[in-house]
């Protein structure tokens, strides 16, 4: 079993070694390119005036030197990278550390109409998500967010293969993130995939033919200018036509640059990235047909991805005066890289979706997997068809300090109510938001924070941070009350794992004791499964008359005028409730 603090540390120290020898070479490339200029310089001084030596010299010196120039650029390139997977394995030693609290929090993904997401800590800052997510792309990180809160209970052991095999490919993970990091892209693949599907052609394609019998003409009358067969006036005169035919379709063409240019940089990114998962040899059955995806095509998604990247690169060159003017004069590089980019959407506008998919499903199983590596003590999920729901042992919080942190061994049937009292701070909530998460994480496929964990795969629906609406002209019983309609309503339709935490809070203690235990008498005779946390002891008679419902309780304890929790889940009625001990230490009252 790797220890992954060990594991981070020890290629740390590698990453920085390779990026300080990767440093010397820089520097004593950018001496040598130096020097090879001053000598080319020197050398053509020397012979100026001596043909074709200093033709000959200045040819050699110039290609040398643009060799060095691509080699100085490439081996920039790989300090970056170095960079980034120096700034990778830099974060997994801090959150190992428990210091995670710069990520991305995700808290736009946080909806308080949803199932759970707003009750357990999913999103938010100190968040699952916050501890959880290494997503580099955009869509990588909604798809992240999708999958926490998609509450599907499907292929779970095929999810379980693709976190065990991604984990073990670290460093593949670790590159694939880097190679994403070096790019900004300003667009999700949505935004790029819909302008792409729904673009019209607005160049006639005869346009094609034209352009390249435009250019032949052009390198014909170059030569013959050249050698004096034909007048100058004449190549200046077919300069302007192309000019002139350039601008006919300037409009056009300018309105496509514009659009194209907000997706550049994407394709950039990605066909890197597809590359990166053409490449890799997998196992699992659906990490195989995200390959196949993008390989087939007549060519893979990566070649196709590259040749567009440059196209728009080509396209970008209008920018630049001097190729603008002599390419479009002399080639109609506009109009011809416009038509090729046209080109290009109508070859492949029925995939490019699928393809921007596979990358986004890489970018979140990478994130999986990491957390996987990260905890190699956390087992997976084993899946059952027993009336049990939940059998675990040394169940805990996956975001508490392991060597604080108090596990508690949990089993619930189906059809089963558990009714949890006890003293405030005692450990309720933590223990609901512990049970939740659990259910979450094995329903993605990622290992749980046990010893062992049985689990027959169940949705989840909560309802514990009802909150009133000033917007909306809510009162908070109002909203409670909207929220157990909504669980009541999703029950009637399919099995739901129910947890709630002191229902009926926005009403008198009277009332609220009545309307809790009819409330529950209905969820235990809609057959659900699930847990209610209360301060309310009298909901606990319910067990007399439900086969269906236990008791369990946290405790407190009052020793030498200090108040000691154990944090540990036991059977019965909490007797022991601490808010006028509370209240009278710190001398409130």
């Amino acid at each position: 079993m790797k220890n992954p603090l060990k594991f981070y540390s020890k290629r740390l120290k590698k990453l920085e070694e390779k990026a300080a020898d990767l440093k010397k070479k820089s520097v004593n490339l950018s001496i040598f390119r130096f020097a090879v200029f001053l000598g080319t310089c020197f050398l053509v001084y020397l012979t100026f005036g001596t043909y074709p030596d200093v033709f000959i010299i200045a040819f050699l010196g110039v290609v040398l030197f643009a060799f060095l120039v691509v080699k100085h650029l490439d081996l920039k390139r790989k300090q970056n990278i170095v960079s980034k997977k120096i700034d990778i394995n830099t974060t997994e030693i801090k959150v190992l550390h428990r210091e995670f609290y710069h990520l991305k929090t995700g808290k736009e993904f946080i909806n308080s109409r949803h199932f759970y997401s707003n009750d357990i800590d999913l999103f938010g800052v100190g968040s699952f998500f916050q501890y959880l997510n290494r997503t580099v792309t955009k869509d990588g990180k909604k798809e992240l967010a999708t999958l926490l809160t998609a509450n599907k209970t499907d292929e779970i052991l095929a999810k379980q293969e693709v976190v065990k095999e991604l984990s073990k490919k670290t460093k593949w993970r670790q590159h694939f993130n880097a190679i994403t990091s070096l790019v900004t892209v300003k667009n999700t693949s949505n935004f790029i995939t819909n302008w792409i599907v729904n673009y019209k052609q607005t160049l006639p394609n005869v346009l094609n033919i034209f352009t390249k019998v435009f250019s032949v003409i052009s390198v014909l009358l170059i030569g013959l200018v050249s050698v004096g067969f034909l007048s100058f006036n004449y190549m200046l005169a077919w300069f302007f036509f192309g000019l002139f035919i350039t601008g006919i379709f300037l409009k056009k063409t300018s309105k496509l640059y514009a659009e194209t240019d907000k997706v550049r940089e994407t394709f950039k990114q990605y066909y890197e990235l597809l590359n990166e998962i053409e490449n890799e040899e997998f196992t699992s059955e659906i990490l195989l047909q995200k390959q196949k995806i993008i390989t087939s095509e007549h060519k893979n998604a990566s070649t196709i991805f590259k040749k567009f990247a440059r196209i728009l690169d080509a396209f970008d060159q209008r920018n630049n005066i001097i190729i603008a003017v002599f390419g479009n004069g002399l080639f109609l590089s506009e109009i011809a890289n416009a038509h090729k980019v046209e080109k290009w959407i109508a070859t492949y506008k029925h995939t490019v979706k699928k393809w921007f998919e596979v990358v986004a499903f890489f970018d979140t199983q990478n994130a999986l997997a990491n957390f996987h590596f990260n905890h190699p003590k956390f087992i997976f999920p084993e899946i059952t068809t027993q009336k049990q729901i939940i059998k675990a042992t040394n169940l805990g919080h996956p975001l508490l300090n392991a060597k604080k942190r108090i596990d508690n061994n949990f089993t619930i049937d189906k059809a089963q109510f558990f009714i949890v009292t006890g003293a405030n701070m005692a450990g309720k909530s933590t223990f609901l938001r512990t049970v939740s998460l659990s259910i979450v994480m094995a329903n993605c496929g990622l290992p749980v924070c046990a010893s062992s964990f049985k689990y027959h795969p169940i949705k989840l629906i909560t309802s514990m941070r009802t909150t009133d609406s000033l917007t909306e002209d809510e009162s908070y019983f109002y909203s409670e009350l909207k929220r157990l309609k909504f669980i009541v309503d999703e029950i009637a339709q399919e099995d739901y794992f129910i947890i709630l935490d002191e229902i009926l809070k926005g009403t008198n203690s009277k009332d609220k004791a009545i309307g809790s235990k009819k409330f529950v008498e209905k969820l235990t005779k809609s057959k659900s499964t699930g847990i209610i946390a209360t301060h309310d002891v009298s909901l606990c008679e319910l067990e007399n008359e439900f086969s269906s419902i236990e008791n369990y309780y946290f405790d407190a304890e009052i020793t030498n005028n200090e108040l000691h929790f154990d944090y540990t889940l036991k059977s019965g009625v909490c007797k022991n409730m601490n808010a006028s001990f509370l209240l009278k230490k710190m001398e409130i009252v």
